[in-house]
């Protein structure tokens, strides 16, 4: 097995921690994925979280069982928890047991389809947040018209709220993230606002743009100012930062439209015979814009500001879309991403506490007469 060094715990970076409960569709769901994903990817080996009563022959029924470990978990987060009923009662629970195989070295990432909330009230409890993170954040993907496919936006979900210095530490974590999940040397960062002039948006924004251009060369990324949200796809930016309440928003309308063109495409294809024939003429241009425009591809939203690397899938993920999480943690697990991630959040902190000492200084130096 490939072993990478956490501090003095030696982790097998080629193994992923599955919590096989919690999503919309059950845990057969998560196995298909998971054999999907493991066909396509010969090193890799899983911990699978669950009921062994119910895991063993799905397992089974997918010729996995060499490459899988099953740990026994009895109970389930529920979608309905509260994570302060997750922290009280969730020590038996398969989310709780995937969550500890990483602590404990066992895996390099956690991947769970379950309760937001939940995994991350318990991914703060048992693997803390790093140095220098006041909130951590949830990055995800988001299709775009740059070469790497993606642009990356945080905060999409973990908090709705987000001060200067918590945007800050977001935009070092997002470049951090978009050098190793997208291989972009020197990512280009935005901010996110009702306008790109200067003069537009709250006073935290205003005060994080000066702090985010300020950290641009030691942070090793290029700040490109404020971006709107017509910029989210577009290939001016990489990283987008953000609040958890507007990047949540942004998320969800952003799945909501492309499912809509999805349908409404496939409606107007099938409205007629002359329609039909077309759409058969042009059936491979049609597959790889589905293809493009498909939330599956995109599915996994990285916790970052962790001392540990934690990958929420979404709930309602089909096989297709969990495999696609699975990839993704797996690539980061390779990298050593959480190690480089501590590094530069440690960075982050550094950064924001002496920008704000100059800020301080100049304070006082504007206040002293002549």
């Amino acid at each position: 097995m490939i072993q990478r060094q956490t501090g003095s715990v030696s982790t097998p970076a080629n193994v992923l921690s599955v919590d096989a409960m919690g999503g919309d569709k059950g845990p057969a769901t998560v196995v298909a994925g998971l054999s999907k994903f493991l066909n396509a990817t010969p090193g890799a080996h899983a911990l699978l979280h669950g009921p062994k009563a119910e895991l063993d022959p799905l397992v089974a029924s997918h010729n996995i069982a060499a490459r899988v470990t099953v740990h026994d978990a009895s109970d389930v987060v529920k979608m309905s928890d509260k994570p302060s009923h997750v922290l009280r009662h969730g020590k038996k629970t398969s989310m709780w047991s995937a969550i500890d195989a990483v602590r404990d070295g066992q895996a390099a990432v956690c991947i769970s389809c379950g309760n937001t909330g939940g995994l991350m009230a318990l991914s703060m409890l048992r693997l803390r947040k790093a140095e220098g993170v006041n909130r951590p954040a949830i990055a995800c993907l988001w299709p775009s018209r740059n070469p790497a496919g993606f642009n990356v936006m945080l905060d999409a979900g973990a908090d709705i709220r987000a001060d200067q210095d918590d945007l800050l530490t977001y935009a070092l974590m997002g470049a951090a993230y978009a050098r190793n999940g997208l291989d972009i040397a020197r990512p280009r960062v935005g901010l996110l606002n009702v306008g790109t002039e200067e003069h537009k948006g709250r006073a935290e924004l205003k005060v994080a743009h000066e702090l985010i251009a300020r950290a641009a060369d030691k942070g090793e990324f290029d700040y490109v100012g404020f971006v709107e949200g017509g910029d989210l796809p577009s290939n001016k930016v990489d990283v987008i930062v953000t609040d958890g309440f507007t990047g949540n928003v942004a998320l969800k309308t952003g799945e909501g439209t492309a499912t809509l063109v999805s349908e409404l495409l496939r409606g107007a294809m099938m409205g007629n015979p002359l329609s039909m024939l077309g759409a058969l003429l042009a059936r491979g241009s049609l597959r790889r814009l589905r293809k493009r425009i498909d939330p599956r591809r995109v599915n996994g939203g990285v916790f970052l500001g962790l001392n540990q690397t934690v990958i929420k899938s979404h709930g309602s993920a089909d096989a297709t879309g969990v495999a696609a999480a699975l990839h993704l943690a797996y690539r980061l697990g390779q990298t050593g991403f959480s190690d480089k991630l501590a590094a530069r959040v440690a960075s982050a902190a550094a950064l924001a506490q002496d920008q704000g000492q100059e800020s301080a200084a100049e304070a006082g130096s504007n206040n002293t007469g002549d």
